[in-house]
């Protein structure tokens, strides 16, 4: 018997149809550019992921969650998206992007309003999901909270809904394929868990600590989410894997509270997350938006620092509260 579909469910899948309006009106504008260095396939790329967004659970929209186009076909999408990254023919027109002259008018039209959008939109997702969490769960709230900060935006900065549309495109295609990469790395550590990555990882780190030693599990617990988070670029995908492997047999077996071990551990994972371009939404895109000299590691090497000293701080915390 199939389960009811949840509110939560058919709000989550309007969001995904708003992103996929978003790469096909990126699709539709380099299809017309004429100037485009890789116009067809370029839109191709932007125009297949709209159809991924928006038609792949197309019958949640209604509540009816048995019309969907099969997961075979979009893992062939994927691959066919991979192969245009791979072969580099996503680009983007340098002639689209706006001029230092017109930044520099409207940062000083907006001056620092334009933080009250961006604040709005952390506040709102907070409270939105502490109030009605259950009913919502955690993306509808930030979806909901970012139509807001996108009305505030319009507000502040007297633009108009074509030019957020506008320039929101070219963002994403000054981003580039990297966009979907954290899709691609949480689907990868759900492929890693069913095949079984942390029972080999529990076997070699059951080698390397002895058994009872709460310090060394800690340790290990802590610096394989973060050396982990770099690998897979999102601590989510790498929380399962390592909690499986080495946070259950070699710290919550060993008496840790579990709660605590667990939040800190995802956490710890977040350290790793600041030292790695795996983590392209955190370590890639603002090189883009603040148009930084070092596309690659411009970000991280000013995060590394803060980084490590958090994860020494994480190792501490878990072998002082969680025991």
């Amino acid at each position: 018997m199939n389960s009811p579909v949840l509110l939560k469910d058919i709000l989550t899948e309007y969001l995904y149809v708003i992103m996929g309006l978003v790469t096909f009106f990126a699709a539709y504008k380099t299809i017309k550019d004429k100037n485009h260095p890789s116009r067809i396939p370029t839109a191709l790329f932007w125009a297949i992921l709209g159809i991924i967004f928006t038609f792949s659970r197309v019958g949640m929209l209604w509540g009816n969650k048995d019309i969907y186009i099969k997961d075979v076909y979009i893992g062939y999408l994927v691959l066919l998206m991979a192969v245009l990254s791979a072969l580099k023919v996503v680009k983007v027109n340098k002639f689209s992007e706006s001029s230092e002259e017109f930044k520099r008018a409207a940062a000083d039209r907006v001056g620092n309003k334009i933080f009250i959008p961006a604040l709005a939109l952390a506040v709102l997702a907070f409270a939105i999901a502490q109030i009605w969490n259950k009913q919502l769960g955690t993306l509808v709230p930030l979806g909901i909270a970012t139509l807001v900060a996108a009305v505030l935006g319009l507000y502040y900065t007297k633009g108009k809904p074509s030019e957020m549309a506008e320039d929101g495109r070219r963002l994403l295609q000054v981003v580039g394929p990297v966009n979907i990469l954290p899709q691609l790395l949480a689907a990868l550590g759900s492929v890693f868990t069913a095949a079984g990555v942390g029972k080999v990882i529990s076997s070699g780190i059951s080698s390397v600590i002895p058994e009872g030693n709460i310090l060394l599990g800690v340790i290990a617990y802590c610096v394989g989410m973060a050396v982990f988070t770099m690998i897979m670029g999102n601590a989510f995908a790498a929380f399962s894997v390592i909690t499986a492997g080495i946070g259950v047999p070699f710290v919550i077996a060993q008496g840790a509270n579990p709660a605590i071990a667990g939040i800190l551990a995802l956490t710890a994972g977040y350290c790793g997350t600041l030292l790695t371009p795996m983590a392209a939404n955190f370590n890639i895109v603002p090189t883009a938006i603040l148009e930084m000299k070092d596309k690659k590691n411009g970000v991280i090497k000013y995060q590394a620092p803060v980084a490590l000293a958090m994860l020494v701080v994480h190792i501490v915390l878990m072998y002082a509260w969680a025991f």
